[in-house]
């Protein structure tokens, strides 16, 4: 069935969900340079301060596929606006807040707010005509990474020359924008699934599986990873998504149809949505320790949070100039070449990354060379995965592979995380990391980026014609309109 593009502005249009993508993934490092603090601030316990972090993560994993269906049957533009409330409402109550609780119930809601991403990736393929269809994607979905890159520097300058609560009040006040810029420019495009029913016990079912799952991969290595704790969120999480996935096969509508996500095309571009996370991860977590490790160490370069977040600013800009060109690659050679290429890229920065660490200087080189990979990649897949799924469920689709994004970093904040506190060295009676150990973190960075690659080399080609405005692989040379 063809679907007729709306009249609009796309330039606006564009412009606003890219905003948006990026505001909402600011929230994610938000707090970032606070972690030292937020004991004294919120007057309690390192243990409990850190759920401030993890909340967020935990519930942006739990809503943006569950946001991403009700786009499907309720309209994009709509639940794109009741995504603005959680992020403003949150916002406000992380300013005013004096105590641990209402600051996890805040970062919580924020959290809320990053099913923006794949509302606004799903929306394009409604109103942008299919000569920008491939770059805009691009730019939206990197926009995830851009708030990462760009939201570090600037928080840091907040948190050291104001109050830290000015962080929040500012983030409400971007949320207030970008509701405004939604409720004018976005234009209400029917929903792909109406008619539909939304699967209230996938939902329920998908959320106790990826909670559990999220908190002992996020949580193992400060309770041990072989507690009882860990080993028994792992067993819940197991049994829980094996009876979810029973479920899904089985109802009418499902929250997620695994009978599509089953297809190789979007089974191996979520497979890679995985490791390119975790690639994406990898650096962001070495990269800030080295710039900030003391200099006597004789590896550590010394700089402060500020300096090291303006070193680290030119990969968010890169990845922001790279997410277009990357599109008219994708136009060119097709999004499995644009997939191959940006993993390729992220896996030559780790190898520059070996020569380059000692100086603030190389580093920021690194960091431009690993985001420019991860523009193309991010770009690409939701390329891939709009071509191999009908347009009634466009939205949930690139909310499960968001989800795949996020459980990718979540899975390499783990395991380089076990990696840098098992090689150590002892310094002013503290133990820090060696040279060795970061050494050994951007290897195995690198390693999981070149496993990506040859996932991507493995994606099949697309049967039918396109879905985008790109070509799709050479078997899908038609630059068609938008088809169910």
């Amino acid at each position: 069935m063809e679907v007729a593009q709306p009249t609009v502005r796309t330039g606006g249009v564009i412009a606003t969900l890219a905003f948006a993508g990026t505001t909402a993934a600011v929230m994610q490092t938000l707090v970032t340079p606070l972690i030292a603090e937020l004991p004294r601030i919120l007057h309690t316990s390192s243990a409990n301060s850190a759920w401030v972090i993890t909340v967020t993560l935990l519930v942006a994993g739990v809503c943006v596929p569950v946001t991403g269906r009700l786009g499907d049957l309720l309209g994009k533009r709509r639940m794109l606006l009741a995504c603005s409330v959680p992020l403003i409402v949150g916002s406000v109550v992380c300013a005013l807040s004096s105590s641990v609780v209402p600051m996890i119930v805040g970062r919580g809601m924020q959290g809320m707010g990053m099913g923006m991403v794949p509302l606004g990736i799903a929306l394009l393929r409604d109103v942008v005509p299919a000569e920008k269809l491939s770059s805009s994607i691009a730019l939206v979905s990197a926009s995830m990474g851009i708030g990462g890159g760009l939201g570090l520097p600037i928080s840091a300058a907040v948190a050291q020359y104001t109050n830290w609560r000015v962080l929040f009040w500012g983030s409400a006040a971007l949320a207030v924008v970008i509701a405004a810029l939604i409720w004018f420019l976005i234009p209400d495009v029917p929903p792909g699934a109406k008619g539909q029913r939304f699967d209230y016990p996938g939902a329920v079912g998908l959320g106790i599986g990826l909670v559990s799952l999220l908190l002992a991969v996020s949580k193992g290595a400060e309770w041990g990873w072989g507690s009882g704790t860990t080993l028994g969120l792992f067993a819940v999480a197991v049994v829980t998504l094996l009876a979810w996935g029973f479920w899904e096969t089985r109802t009418r509508d499902p929250l997620v149809d695994l009978r599509t996500t089953a297809r190789p095309r979007v089974l191996l571009t979520n497979a890679a949505s995985l490791f390119v996370g975790f690639g994406m991860y990898a650096s962001m977590l070495i990269i800030p320790q080295l710039l900030q490790f003391p200099d006597a160490t004789g590896y550590g370069l010394g700089q402060s949070m500020l300096a090291a977040g303006l070193w680290m600013a030119p990969g968010g800009i890169m990845m922001m100039i790279v997410s277009p060109l990357g599109g008219k690659l994708t136009d060119a050679r097709g999004p499995k070449f644009t997939l191959i290429c940006g993993t390729l890229v992220i896996a030559a920065g780790y190898g520059l990354s070996l020569v380059l660490m000692g100086s603030a200087w190389g580093l920021m080189v690194v960091c431009m060379v690993i985001n420019g990979g991860v523009g193309l990649a991010y770009g690409a897949m939701p390329a891939l995965i709009m071509s191999s799924v009908p347009l009634s469920e466009t939205a949930a689709a690139n909310g499960f592979n968001t989800l795949m994004r996020s459980l990718g970093t979540s899975v390499g904040a783990a395991v380089i995380g076990v990696v840098l506190s098992q090689m150590t060295i002892s310094l002013g009676g503290f133990s820090l990391t060696s040279e060795n150990g970061f050494r050994a973190g951007l290897v195995v960075g690198g390693a999981v980026a070149l496993v990506a690659a040859v996932i991507a080399a493995t994606i099949p080609a697309a049967r039918a014609a396109g879905t985008l405005g790109a070509k799709s692989e050479p078997a899908t040379a038609e630059p068609a309109a938008v088809k169910a």
